[in-house]
């Protein structure tokens, strides 16, 4: 943009040299028709009038343009900051749901892990009670026998004595 405006006024001083150099030329009166009518005129005045103008209203369009994108680029700038704000919100909302889930599995996997826990322990007691119980039996089967292998050696020490 910089070379553009330095070319424009580069392109507008020229003009005004030439101007200034041809000054008694562009100042000479000339007929000029209008269609309508006729006129005594400089021509090169009422040219450097309308080259003047043409300029003014390029520059006021100009401006205009300029500040029609500034504006756009403020709005846009807005909403853009306004959608930036909405994502993190709904980022925060996503990432407060997820904790949610998570403390509640973590929740579950807990109390699952209790009640893992205490069945494994009641059949744990389960299996320790019928151990003892098989190994009480055990004992007293192994007691009566050897009671009974007792007596057979005092019936038979008995009898050969």
């Amino acid at each position: 943009m910089y070379l553009r405006t330095l070319l424009i006024v580069t392109v507008l001083g020229l003009l005004v040299i030439f101007a200034l150099f041809n000054w008694s030329a562009f100042m000479s009166p000339t007929t000029l028709t209008f269609g309508v009518g006729t006129v005594e005129a400089p021509l090169g005045l009422i040219l450097l009038a309308i080259v003047g103008l043409s300029t003014l209203l390029f520059l006021i369009y100009i401006v205009f343009l300029q500040s029609t994108s500034l504006l756009e680029g403020r709005r846009q700038a807005r909403e853009l900051q306004s959608q930036r704000e909405l994502a993190d919100r709904a980022e925060e909302s996503r990432f407060q749901q997820l904790r949610a889930a998570m403390e509640s599995e973590l929740r579950n996997l807990d109390i699952q892990a209790n009640e893992s826990k205490t069945e494994i322990l009641t059949r744990l007691d389960a299996l320790e009670r019928d151990m003892r119980s098989a190994i009480q039996q055990s004992g007293n089967t192994l007691a009566a026998y050897l009671g009974e292998i007792e007596d057979r050696f005092e019936r038979l020490a008995g009898s050969k004595g």
